[in-house]
């Protein structure tokens, strides 16, 4: 903890020792000569600063004693947080311990569960084999007649010598008709899965037979609709044909008469230095005669005005 020197001893000043720079002259003291004022201001100073000494070495003191306080209450505070530290493992071991424990006596008890659940059941395997033993003795104490039998069955015989023969040829003849019996349920079920197969296949060629039957129907009728539009655009084609042939007719008389006119209007009209225009050109030949005959138009008006204009004046005379 830093403490402040300057300003501890300016309170102090500020507290302590105002009495002692502040004093209130009496008349005695105005009496006094100045070197005598000046010794008694010295020697209160000398006070002050032996007060003050006095003071700076008892706050030293505490100051180093707080010091010592706090390096104390430092290393109790290291200690007690060591020691929490300490106490806090502790205490996290403790409960892990305490978790192990109930963690352990569950497994055990779970265990004990367990094992007596297996001994129950191995009590009550042990119960049914118990019967099946029992049952096999009975068995085999009825079936205690049967090798007597195959013995005598073995002696009157002159194919076996021994009983395990009889039994390896009855074996045989078992697995032979096992064989036999797998083999005929096999070819059973191959033939109810060819005749399955074959219903599936007849009735699917029966649907693909109608079908194929219905789009040869709709194509039939297609057919007979194309035919029938076939026949009417046939006719069609032939009336545009005829008015085409009709059509070309016109336009060769038009073309013919363009040319002659164009021809004629050529022989009339004088030489203006113009190329002379094709005779495929129809359409530049009657702008050529449509020419020439405004030309001409506007010749006839200029010289039928002076003939009108003549026959007026004539016509007032004879009034």
């Amino acid at each position: 903890m830093a403490v402040n020197l300057p300003c501890h001893f300016q309170t102090y000043y500020r507290e302590n020792l105002r009495d002692l720079l502040v004093k209130v002259p009496s008349a005695g003291d105005e009496a006094l000569a100045p070197a005598t004022r000046l010794l008694e201001k010295r020697r209160e100073a000398a006070e002050v600063h032996q007060a003050m000494e006095a003071q700076r070495e008892e706050f030293e003191l505490s100051l180093r004693t707080l010091r010592v306080r706090r390096d104390e209450l430092r290393e109790k505070e290291v200690r007690m947080k060591e020691y929490l530290r300490k106490f806090d493992n502790f205490l996290k071991d403790s409960e892990m311990k305490r978790l192990r424990a109930v963690r352990k006596a569950a497994q055990e008890r779970e265990l004990a569960s367990q094992k007596q659940a297996d001994l129950c059941a191995l009590q009550e395997e042990m119960a049914a084999l118990r019967r099946e033993r029992d049952r096999l003795q009975r068995r085999v104490q009825r079936n205690a007649c049967y090798p007597q039998y195959l013995e005598r069955v073995v002696q009157g015989s002159d194919q076996f010598q021994e009983g395990r023969q009889v039994m390896s040829r009855y074996d045989t003849l078992v697995l032979t008709r096992e064989d036999l019996l797998q083999t005929a349920q096999e070819n059973q079920e191959s033939t109810e899965r060819a005749r399955a197969h074959l219903a599936r296949f007849t009735e699917q060629s029966n649907d693909t037979i109608m079908q194929y039957n219905n789009i040869l129907a709709l194509l039939q009728s297609k057919l007979d609709q194309a035919r029938a539009e076939s026949l009417l655009w046939e006719s069609r084609w032939a009336h545009i044909q005829n008015t085409a042939a009709k059509k070309t007719l016109l336009l060769g008389t038009i073309k013919m008469a363009t040319l002659n006119l164009y021809q004629i209007v050529c022989k009339r009209a004088r030489d203006t230095g113009e190329e002379p225009i094709a005779l495929e050109d129809t359409p530049r030949q009657l702008q050529k005669i449509q020419t020439y005959l405004t030309d001409l138009m506007s010749v006839w008006e200029e010289l039928s005005k002076p003939d009108s204009q003549a026959g007026t004046t004539t016509h007032g005379s004879h009034r």
